[in-house]
């Protein structure tokens, strides 16, 4: 179960990373109005993936964690 989690993070990342590049290395070029929405996107991704990959699953043992 873990490495779908870890799976969904990087594909994440990996959106939030090429949206960026995307936004400022092409869509620039003809609208900086939507490049900034896209980056504006791009910003809202990274604290949602940290929430994927922080999730706990149906099947994760969390009452029984040694401190």
């Amino acid at each position: 179960m873990q490495s779908r989690r870890r799976h969904a993070y990087f594909a994440l990342m990996g959106i939030c990373v090429g949206l960026f590049v995307l936004a400022w290395s092409v869509v620039r070029l003809w609208s900086v109005p939507a490049a900034i929405a896209m980056c504006a996107v791009a910003m809202v991704i990274p604290p949602c993936a940290a929430i994927v990959a922080n999730r706990r699953g149906p099947d994760d043992r969390w009452w029984d964690e040694k401190r």
